[in-house]
This record gives structure tokens, C-alpha cells and sequence, in this order.
């Protein structure tokens, strides 16, 4: 069936109707955009639910528990998952909604079109019509003229009274009145052929033809919606192998739980190898009773005696006093901010050299640039000396002057830069030495210098290095002496802050008198680097000691009360 046809008179409805279809096509890719939203989130969810419960932990140290890897297998097959619902999620925006939208626009400007040709067809007939009628008022006034016209020549041609030239007069009105009435016919019959042969073509030709391009549209919108409902089918469909596969591998986790290999975990990780302990004898303290008085005399030497005879006493702890101020909390205001310094002495000896390096490669280049203009304004100088005609040569010398006189600023610069420069790599060196030095006394049994000078009689630890991730080298391991060491942390008077640092690698602190600190760990300064590699730090929870000052990034404050300098 044919919307020319049967519709040929339902222009505004089919008007009506068109835009309804665009409107409910726009609507379904609305939905497909919100159903894709829900995808995209709940992809999102779900790879951060993942990161969220995923183990922190280097394998290593991962529980070997088959709950625990079948628990982690199913996390990644969940990550795979949300990996398939993104899929999905990019399949309906590309192959639905993009397409979708792009048929819409396309929609629009095509109804539009026809929409304008039908009103023009529309406009051409009422114009038509228009003549037609307009040539038929026309013929009827024109008839209603020459009827009064040859009533009045009637009257006048039976009236005796009336003169022959009235009567000529009223006769000649008469005939021209009846001309311009058959005229009137002859143009009203014309246009009203014109006009019924102009509505046939408007009825039987025009509004068919347009009325199947917009019925023809409109199919056209409603295979392609077919075609998108599919699409959208399909890109669920593409991926169920894919998550049949993650909810399979799933399963398979979940089956590869065991309780007894865990239970042999167990056994195998805590397993002491001892022998449980046998029965007690039974110890008869009534044997004595039966001794003389002189057998059974209890020795009354003194408990001082029997030490010095030998006899093994009470041993104080020398971690003791050490562990008096750990539990102490110290309270600090907010963490200063690093001070801008010129010299970027706030920095550490490597860092503060990369930075002085970098800035005298930047003076140098902007330096050459000013070389290269001076020397192009001394060449346009001469130029203009030889050529008067073409500029003025003193014109050029305050340009000249103040390019000199940039290039003795960044000169200066550059020396001052290259000063402070040669001071970081001369300590650099320095340092070098000393640990060099100290290594090659390793071999003393009480030879190992500590941070604070104090010498330390444990050997045990002479040649043990810390195991740490990579990270700059470390300087001579402390090993304070134990009583030196208590004295300076049994102080009821802690020393004050300095500074504070931020710890740019992780550092073990196996050694006596030094610090345990994690990777971005902030400390506080309390002790300034003697120059032996070494920094004195206290943790927030009140615990001291030395940690490399390679390590750490420090920061001093300028006016700390109580800072402790070094010469």
C-alpha cells in the first residue's frame, strides 16, 4: 500500500508522524548510551574491585594456601571479565549508538527536504487557485455590471422622454459592459482549466511522489532500528564464549581448593622438629631430712662473694636504657616547606649537583644566544658604516651595550654556579675518601669508626652488609658503642629538630644505633651529617638513630634552636 494513494490528503499528519519516528529513534539511542554507561561503570567497578582485593605483596611472600591462589585466580578472571563487559560497552557505542546518531542526523535533513517540496507543491496550487478564483469574481462582478448596464438602456430606449444621445450613451455602456463580461468568461474558463489541470498533477503526480519518499524513509527507519536492536543483541553475544571461559576458569579455582595440601601448608611452615617432652621425675626433697646438721649446713657466703669466686651473675641489659625513649611521642607542628635556596643547598650532594649542572647548561646556552646577537649587531654595524644609506650605525650601540652587558651578567653567572659546583663535587670526593678509608680498617677488631665517633667491640657484624632494594651506596655501617650509644638516648632532654627529611629508599638498619625507615617515610632531623655519611633521625613515634644521609632528602630549618653544627 501507498501513503500517495490512500494518505493523499494527510499531509500534516504524515508530517506529524515522521517526526514522532526520528523522535522514538532518538529515544532508543538514548537508551543504548545509558545502557552503555551502565556497562562502562560497571566495568570500572569491577577492575577496582579487583585492584582493591589484589595482594600487595611480592610472591614471595604470598601465602602458598590454596584458598588463597584459587582466590587470586578468581580475581583474574574477574579482571578478564570486566575486560568482555567493556567490550561490550565499545560494541554498542560504535556499532549502535555512533550509528544510531549519525542515521538521525541523516533523518532529518531528508525528511526536511521532502517536507519542503510537498509545501511548495501546496503553495503552487493555492496560488492557482487563487487565479481561478480571483477570474471568476472577476466574470461575476463583470455579469452583474452589463445586467444593470442594459436594464438602465431598457429604461431609457422605452422612456420618451429621454433624448436619443442618452439613449445612444446607455446603449454603448451597455455593449462595452457585455464585452468586458465575455472577457471576464473567457480568462475565468482559462484559469479554471489551468487550475483543475494543475491539481490533477498535485493530487495524481506531486504528493505520490513525495508522499513515497517519506513513506520509503520511514521503512527505511524502521529496518534500521531492526538492525540496531540485532547489533545490540550481538555485541552481548560475542562475548559469552569469553565469559563462559572466565565463569569456567572460575569453577576450576574453586576445585582446585584443598583442605588437606593447606593443612600440610601449615605443617610445613611452622613444624619445629622437636621431640615432645617427656615426664617429669619425681625429686624427693625429703632426702635431707635424714642428714646431720652439720651434712645438711647451707653455705652463707655472701651473694657478692660467689660472684667474684666465679659464680655467673644478674647481666644488665644494654638494650635497657636504649629503649627508654621509643615509646615517647613527639609532637611537631606541620611539616615545613622545603626553602627556595639559590645554591640549592637544601638539597642532597647529588641532587644539588644535577641541579647546579642542569642551570650552568642553561646559562650557557642563553649565554651563546647573546654571543650570536652581539655578533650579528656588530656585523649589521659594519654594514651600516659602509652602507650609510641603508641605517644609522650608532643606532645599533645601546643594543650592543646592553647585550655586552647581559653576557657579563650570565658570565657571573655561570662562575658563581661553577663555584658552588666544584665545592659539591669537592665534598663528593671527600666523602668518598673517608668511606674508602674506613673500609680498608675493617680489618681492626675495634677499629670501626661509628657516626659519633665511639668505637664499637662488637666483630660479629665486621663485614655484613645490609640487604636493601638498589639504591645509592651506603656509607661505613654505625656500630656505636652499647654504653656511648645509651648514654646519648637515656637523655631526659631529647635533642631538639632541625630539619626534617623524606626517605627516598628503603633502609634495613640492621646494625646497632641505626634506624629502620620504609621508602617516603618522613623523619626528623636531630643530629646534622658529621661528614661521615651519616644522619641522626627520630621517628614520629619517638624512636632515634642514624640512617645514611644518602638515603634521605633533608630539609633544615634555618632557625632551629638548639641546631647542633659540625666544623
Amino acid at each position: 500500500m501507498s501513503w500517495g494513494t490512500e494518505l493523499w490528503d494527510q499531509f500534516d499528519n504524515l508530517d506529524k508522524h515522521t517526526q514522532w519516528g526520528i523522535d522514538f529513534l532518538e529515544r532508543y539511542a538514548k537508551f543504548v548510551k545509558e545502557r552503555l554507561d551502565v556497562e562502562q561503570n560497571y566495568a570500572k567497578q569491577l577492575r577496582n574491585l579487583v585492584k582493591k582485593y589484589c595482594p600487595k605483596r611480592s610472591k614471595d611472600e604470598e601465602p602458598r594456601f590454596t584458598s588463597c591462589l584459587s582466590f587470586y585466580s578468581i580475581l583474574n578472571e574477574l579482571n578478564d571479565y570486566a575486560g568482555q563487559r567493556e567490550v561490550v560497552a565499545e560494541e554498542m557505542a560504535h556499532k549502535v549508538y555512533g550509528e544510531l546518531m549519525r542515521y538521525s542526523q541523516d533523518l532529518k535533513a531528508e525528511r526536511k527536504h521532502h517536507l519542503q517540496e510537498g509545501r511548495k507543491a501546496q503553495q503552487y496550487l493555492d496560488h492557482c487557485w487563487k487565479q481561478m478564483d480571483n477570474s471568476k469574481r472577476k466574470f461575476e462582478r463583470d455579469c452583474k455590471e452589463a445586467e444593470k448596464s442594459q436594464i438602465s438602456y431598457d429604461r431609457l430606449d422605452n422612456d420618451i422622454n429621454a433624448t436619443k444621445s442618452e439613449v445612444e450613451k446607455a446603449k454603448a455602456q451597455f455593449y462595452l459592459r457585455t464585452h468586458m463580461a465575455d472577457e471576464s468568461k473567457n480568462e475565468y474558463a482559462a484559469q479554471l482549466q489551468n487550475f483543475n489541470a494543475e491539481q490533477w498533477k498535485h493530487f495524481n503526480n506531486a504528493i505520490p511522489h513525495i508522499f513515497k519518499n517519506l513513506q520509503d524513509m520511514d521503512e527505511r527507519r524502521t529496518v534500521k532500528l531492526g538492525e540496531t536492536y540485532r547489533s545490540f543483541a550481538e555485541a552481548e553475544r560475542r562475548v559469552i564464549p569469553i565469559v563462559s571461559k572466565c565463569l569456567e576458569g572460575m569453577v576450576s579455582a574453586a576445585k582446585a581448593v584443598d583442605e588437606r595440601r593447606d593443612s600440610s601448608i601449615v605443617i610445613e611452615s611452622f613444624k619445629s622438629g622437636f621431640e615432645p617432652p617427656g615426664d617429669f621425675p619425681f625429686e624427693d626433697f625429703s632426702q635431707n631430712l635424714s642428714r646431720t646438721g652439720s651434712d645438711a649446713t647451707i653455705s652463707n657466703t655472701p651473694k657478692g662473694d660467689r660472684e667474684r669466686d666465679g659464680a655467673p651473675g644478674p647481666r644488665p641489659d644494654p638494650k635497657h636504657n636504649t629503649g627508654r625513649t621509643k615509646n615517647k611521642l613527639w609532637l611537631f607542628g606541620k611539616k615545613p616547606k622545603a626553602p627556595s635556596v639559590e645554591d640549592f643547598s637544601h638539597l642532597p650532594p647529588e641532587q644539588r649537583r644535577k641541579r647546579l649542572q642542569q642551570r650552568i647548561d642553561e646559562l650557557s646556552r642563553e649565554l651563546q644566544k647573546e654571543m650570536d646577537q652581539r655578533d650579528a649587531l656588530n656585523k649589521m654595524k659594519d654594514v651600516y658604516e659602509k652602507n650609510p644609506q641603508m641605517g644609522d650605525p650608532s643606532s645599533l650601540q645601546p643594543k650592543i651595550s646592553e647585550t655586552i652587558c647581559n653576557m657579563e651578567k650570565l658570565r657571573s653567572e655561570i662562575h658563581k654556579n661553577e663555584t658552588w659546583l666544584s665545592e659539591v663535587e669537592g665534598k663528593q670526593s671527600s666523602r668518598g675518601d673517608r668511606r674508602h678509608s674506613a673500609d680498608n680498617h675493617h680489618h681492626t677488631p675495634q677499629g670501626r669508626e661509628s657516626p659519633e665517633g665511639s668505637y664499637t667491640d662488637d666483630t660479629s657484624q665486621e663485614h655484613h652488609t645490609p640487604h636493601h632494594r638498589s639504591g645509592p651506596p651506603q656509607p661505613g655501617n654505625p656500630n656505636p658503642d652499647p654504653h656511648e650509644f645509651d648514654d646519648e638516648f637515656d637523655d631526659d632532654d631529647p635533642l631538639p629538630v632541625i630539619g626534617h627529611c623524606k626517605a627516598l629508599y628503603s633502609f634495613d638498619g640492621q646494625n646497632e644505633g641505626t634506624l629502620v625507615m620504609a621508602e617516603d617515610e618522613v623523619l626528623y632531623i636531630i643530629e646534622e651529617d658529621k661528614g661521615d655519611g651519616w644522619t641522626r633521625a627520630r621517628k614520629q613515634s619517638g624512636e632515634e638513630g642514624y640512617v645514611p644521609t644518602s638515603y634521605v632528602e633533608i630539609t633544615l630549618e634555618k632557625n632551629s634552636k638548639g641546631a647542633v653544627t659540625y666544623i
